[in-house]
């Protein structure tokens, strides 16, 4: 084939490459579309996911459809969604779980192996203990770690989960050794209720009723502020402990996905968000609403994988592709 051949031949495939881009979101959306749940069906992910899906698909007109794909810290919903169509007709509900499962070697990929539209909230990761424990305050608590070293188990959702990271990040800052007990959702929370456990690292929403119950006792939060859920536990910070990782949520889409239906499901997600249902859940578990928007969640991302990457380098866990 002669080079004018090849030159028109490439032009033709952008301008039908441009062509199906217009054509594909100008009608967006016109049928029901998959919202990827990363975790199991009941938990924290999952009940904030299927509401917003809910909001969204008011905001869209059409149905999305929550399916729940959990399994290798998000791994498989994450690789699902960077090979599905760049169409936007598959949406993946992400969390930090995006960069430690990719940090982590469960992918063979990073994070920016797809494209993010943004984040719906963030929440803190607090450090919890049964309320009957002898641990009245934090400092408490270091001071009796300090002393026995590699004695006290700290459970968490899974090895290399957010809770995890964040369970590492608290144990450095303190200069503590302990046993990480990776017990999943579900049975993070009975370990402590049961004894098995001394502690925990878990997502605000996943503690907070048990807390308020009485059942739990939060004695600290590695955040940047207190949470205006639980306004009397103080943050690392301010207990003078260098630690900082909040849980995050937010979309994520196929690489390639035109520009415009990017733009759709950005204002869409943006509206379900702060709808009147999404900001009321928020209030109820302390997860903060703060949309942000794709180009200043890249940046949060990159800065936070950074921190992850540190977390696992400095625990043996960062696996580099």
């Amino acid at each position: 084939m002669s080079t004018i051949k090849k030159m028109l031949c490439q032009f033709m495939a952008l301008l039908y490459i441009i062509f199906f881009a217009a054509t594909a979101s100008a009608g967006f959306p016109d049928r029901a579309i998959e919202f990827i749940i990363p975790f199991g069906a009941g938990g924290g992910a999952d009940i904030e996911g299927r509401l917003l899906a809910k909001e969204m698909s008011k905001v869209l007109g059409v149905p999305l459809t929550p399916i729940n794909k959990p399994g290798a810290g998000g791994a498989i919903t994450y690789t699902y969604l960077v090979n599905s169509k760049p169409d936007g007709y598959t949406i993946g509900w992400n969390s930090t779980s995006v960069l430690t499962t990719t940090n982590l070697g469960n992918t063979d990929f990073d994070y920016d192996a797809m494209d993010h539209i943004g984040r719906v909230e963030y929440q803190p990761q607090p450090f919890v203990v049964k309320a009957d424990a002898a641990w009245k305050s934090f400092k408490d608590f270091v001071s009796d770690c300090r002393n026995n070293p590699n004695t006290y188990k700290i459970a968490n959702s899974g090895t290399g989960s957010a809770t995890h990271t964040a369970a590492i990040a608290v144990m450095n800052a303190i200069n503590c050794q302990v046993i990480h007990l990776p017990k999943g959702i579900k049975g993070r929370n009975a370990s402590v209720l049961s004894g098995e456990a001394h502690a925990m690292v878990a997502p605000l929403t996943g503690a907070v009723r048990l807390a308020k119950a009485g059942k739990l006792r939060i004695l600290a939060v590695p955040t940047s502020k207190r949470n205006a859920v639980i306004p009397d536990v103080p943050t690392m910070a301010e207990l003078g402990y260098d630690a900082e990782l909040d849980l995050f949520r937010g979309l994520s889409v196929a690489p390639g996905t035109p520009q415009s239906i990017k733009d759709k499901l950005f204002e869409a997600m943006s509206k379900a968000a702060n709808s009147k249902a999404f900001k009321g859940l928020a209030k109820k578990k302390g997860f903060t609403v703060d949309p942000m928007g794709p180009k200043a969640f890249t940046a949060h991302l990159r800065s936070e994988n950074t921190k992850v990457k540190n977390i696992f380098k400095s625990a043996g866990l960062y696996k580099s592709k």
